[in-house]
């Protein structure tokens, strides 16, 4: 291969930004779903032998702001990345980007769903526990909104390590609901909902899986835009062809021809 070969190898390849868009969200969801778990926990009052409620409490509030910090990053660099041509507006506004917009749309959503969680944790004080509390359940909410964003959005929610994680994450999440219930530490009606969930998720997350981005041709039924075109030049009127020049004539011979 020469080296203009290689050149243009190089530069039709996926951008920086396309690496740290994928590597932000990658690790704002694995954090989201340590978060998760661990507030599932500290809910079910778990109580650690060698470390203190507070040193737990302390650990799940660092990693909700790792979460928010890593989502900041995730989503700066896509706006960034001209590939997708989102916007601001389409981060926070559910469902207006014009890139895969249903999938990009729950993004939107999950991110919503954790800015007013971290707000309402912020004011925890004026706000009331009840209040606080009832908000906070959106942090649950979100973790799934999350899961199907990132399997619909993803690029590279085909390869075998991308597939891996999410099962470990969906794992995870399950078997600390499924403790919580079986604790008997949950309310009634919280556990009939949470009995739905750990059955519900992952059967729709498989089926939307072989029906959607495992198969081919999901980059275009999920909306996905194409890198626009180079501009061509204007195309220039049509002009019909200039008659071919006549012969001079003789004027002495027109002039013998009219005698």
């Amino acid at each position: 291969m020469n080296g203009a070969a290689l050149l243009a190898a190089g530069t039709s390849g996926p951008s920086p930004l396309w690496y740290a868009t994928r590597a932000g969200g990658t690790v704002a969801f694995v954090l989201l779903t340590a978060t998760v778990v661990l507030g599932i926990a500290t809910a079910g009052r778990c109580a650690p032998v060698r470390i203190g409620r507070f040193e737990v409490s302390a650990l799940h509030r660092n990693l909700s702001l790792l979460t928010l910090a890593f989502l900041a990053l995730h989503i700066v660099t896509a706006i960034a990345d001209s590939y997708a041509h989102l916007t601001w507006p389409a981060a926070v506004v559910p469902f207006a980007a014009s890139y895969r917009p249903v999938w990009v749309g729950l993004g939107a959503v999950a991110l919503d769903l954790l800015l007013a969680v971290a707000v309402t944790s912020a004011v925890r004080g004026r706000l009331g526990r009840r209040r606080w509390k009832a908000v906070h359940w959106l942090a649950y909410g979100a973790w799934p909104v999350a899961l199907f964003h990132a399997a619909g959005t993803g690029t590279d929610t085909r390869l075998t390590l991308q597939l891996a994680l999410y099962a470990a994450c969906l794992t995870a999440v399950a078997a600390a609901l499924r403790w919580r219930v079986r604790a008997g530490t949950a309310a009634r009606r919280p556990r009939r909902w949470t009995a739905a969930a750990l059955l519900v998720v992952p059967v729709t997350l498989v089926a939307f899986l072989a029906a959607g981005p495992l198969r081919p041709g999901w980059a275009h039924r999920a909306g996905g835009t194409q890198p626009p075109a180079a501009p061509t030049a204007p195309a220039t009127p049509h002009r019909s062809p200039a008659p071919p020049p006549q012969p001079e004539q003789d004027d002495t011979h027109e002039g013998d021809e009219a005698e």
